[in-house]
């Protein structure tokens, strides 16, 4: 099954909405293809919160990083492959994406990617508790 981009996204936000909301977290995802976290998340005493970045991708694929990676923000950036069919989710650090991302330049022009192999290992595979509890 293939969706579009627009689906997929919706799909990988909403499970991870799903996966955050079982762990106690009262979750509101912000405005669509705003600049900055796509999910607001705090504890049932409001007195921590966590800023979370989402990628939904069809495929085992590389993330797109943009330009820059100074557009990695949040408390965590959650990549959810596979999203129509079996999906898995990965759980990193803003840290870990910038030390894994990848530099490409083609035409002149600089992107970054994080290739399959950085994020889909088994430190970060479901690695909910990384987030912790709410």
């Amino acid at each position: 099954m293939t969706l579009d981009p627009q689906l997929t996204g919706n799909v990988g936000l909403y499970y991870c909405c799903y996966r955050l909301s079982l762990l106690g977290w009262n979750v509101m995802p912000t405005a669509r293809n705003a600049r900055g976290v796509d999910i607001i998340a705090y504890n049932r005493d409001a007195n921590r919160f966590v800023g979370v970045q989402v990628k939904a991708l069809g495929k085992r694929n590389p993330v797109p990083l943009g330009t820059s990676l100074d557009k990695i923000m949040g408390d965590f950036r959650v990549i959810v492959n596979k999203v129509a069919t079996s999906p898995s989710a990965f759980i990193l650090s803003p840290s870990e994406v910038r030390a894994g991302a990848h530099r490409g330049e083609k035409e002149g022009r600089v992107s970054f990617w994080l290739q399959p192999s950085d994020y889909d290992q088994d430190q970060f595979r479901e690695a909910w508790e990384r987030i912790g509890h709410g």
